[in-house]
């Protein structure tokens, strides 16, 4: 067993982990080996030594243990992070498998597998990872290894991954230490990137846009903590409701599909909606990935590194809008039109704004457009962003009567206990004062009683 000559599954995420505790268990096995075949003699003779040979074994058993105790602190570290529990060694090489993106994974996720020498390669690599599964960490001996060899952890949730995406790591760490052979091994492990995918697509629903290196760099990290709304905690807005929802079902059937601007009055649901779809569609293979207006530069660089995976992509903007002296629009315009490089198939844009018109426009435009030769074209150029969103969904502010609606529902669901003509006039005197009309002035309204009402 030597994880150096590993071909596909090279550079992972924890790789000097991997190497060192591989390692690790590979001398512990020799030790073993060599020990059951030393006789009775050698055994006294080497109990008899003194000197400087004992001081340097005993020196060289204490730097051991402290490299025991180094890796057993970075696997106990990483198992609070992801949540992992039994194993975890398992847990962790698990999770080195699902979250490596290679040629091999990456073309199982998408083809459901993979065949001639790419194959043939990968399984050569999961012969190694096969070994290392069927070695026994407690082998290293004493009663640290005991407990991690069948952790049990103090939570079970996850800093990083929702229990759903922790537990199917863990499951299939379990399968694979019950894998027969090496064909069984890479057959749970195909089956698991044809199902589920790989990687930080796989593994997370939404993500955001870091550029690095003065945007000489872009990189898509995952957000940990996603809002869990769903379309349903969604008081009203049914016609609106239904237009996203049939938008995104066809761009998740591979049917044509348009880009979607939810315009309207801030506090109405226009976001919370978008991330309900998330939700609703996640298990359908869909993500997100969030762009700030600033980084629309980087609108190409993200394409390109989605265009080839398999899942379905919403580029969402929220509270878009630009100035008359923006010129980022210029970007997204390129974007929604094509331009030379075609929009990929499997990503639309999703952006949330108060204004229709997204770029703002003044009285004193109208004096430069007097002076300009071409005004028609600019005037054009600004309202045509709008346009090439083939969907607009208008959220407006609901009147009195929707309104406490929408409160009486959440009061219901949150079991908030007043009378209705209490409820009403408390939350009627609540929204004067708190941005008016608006679902999230009802939600706010709630989240106060909850907070000040005695028990």
């Amino acid at each position: 067993m030597d994880t150096k000559q590993l071909i596909i599954y090279r550079n992972l995420e924890y790789q000097e982990l991997f190497e060192e505790f591989a390692g690790l268990l590979e001398g512990a096995g020799e030790r073993k080996d060599a020990g059951s075949q030393e006789s009775a003699g050698e055994q006294e003779r080497a109990g008899s030594r003194e000197g400087a040979g004992s001081r340097k074994d005993a020196g060289s058993r204490k730097d051991a243990s402290g490299r025991e105790a180094a890796l057993a602190n970075q696997l106990i570290e990483l198992a609070v992070t992801y949540g992992f529990e039994g194993n975890l060694w398992h847990c962790f090489m698990a999770f080195c498998l699902a979250n490596n993106e290679n040629a091999y994974s990456t073309t199982c996720e998408i083809q459901g597998g993979a065949g001639g020498s790419l194959d043939q390669l990968a399984r050569r690599d999961f012969a190694v990872f096969k070994d290392l599964f069927d070695r026994d960490i407690r082998v290293l001996g004493g009663p640290v290894w005991e407990m991690l060899a069948a952790y049990k952890p103090a939570r079970t949730d996850s800093k990083v991954f929702n229990k759903r995406i922790r537990d199917r790591i863990v499951n299939l760490a379990v399968q694979l230490e019950q894998a027969a052979d090496v064909d069984a091994f890479q057959r749970l492990v195909v089956d698991f990137y044809r199902e589920f995918g790989v990687g930080k697509f796989g593994l997370n629903k939404a993500f955001r846009v870091v550029e690095k290196e003065n945007g000489q760099q872009v990189i898509i990290d995952p957000i940990i903590n996603v809002e869990h709304v769903y379309l349903d905690d969604i008081v009203g807005y049914e016609l609106q409701k239904k237009k996203l929802i049939e938008n995104t079902e066809a761009f998740i059937r591979g049917k044509e599909a348009n880009n979607v601007l939810l315009y309207g009055d801030a506090g109405t649901g226009k976001s919370s909606s978008v991330k309900a779809i998330l939700n609703e569609y996640y298990h359908q293979g869909l993500r997100i990935i969030e762009v700030y207006k600033h980084q629309f530069k980087a609108l190409s660089d993200v394409l390109e590194q989605i265009k080839d995976r398999n899942y379905k992509f919403i580029i969402y903007m929220d509270d878009l809008s630009f100035e008359d002296y923006e010129l980022e629009y210029k970007y997204l315009k390129a974007i929604l039109e094509g331009g030379l490089g075609k929009r990929p198939r499997n990503v639309l844009i999703y952006a949330t704004s108060n204004r229709r018109h997204l770029i703002r426009e003044k009285f004193s435009d109208k004096r430069e457009l007097d002076d300009e030769l071409h005004n028609n074209d600019t005037v054009q150029e600004k309202l045509s962003l709008a346009a090439r969103f083939g969907v607009t969904i208008y959220y407006g502010s609901p009147d009195k009567f929707q309104f406490q609606k929408i409160v009486s529902v959440l009061a219901e669901r949150y079991h908030v206990n007043l009378p209705e003509e209490e409820l009403y006039a408390e939350a009627n005197k609540w929204e004067l004062s708190h941005g008016g009309l608006s679902g999230r002035t009802a939600s706010q309204f709630i989240t106060h009683l909850l907070g000040t009402l005695v028990e």
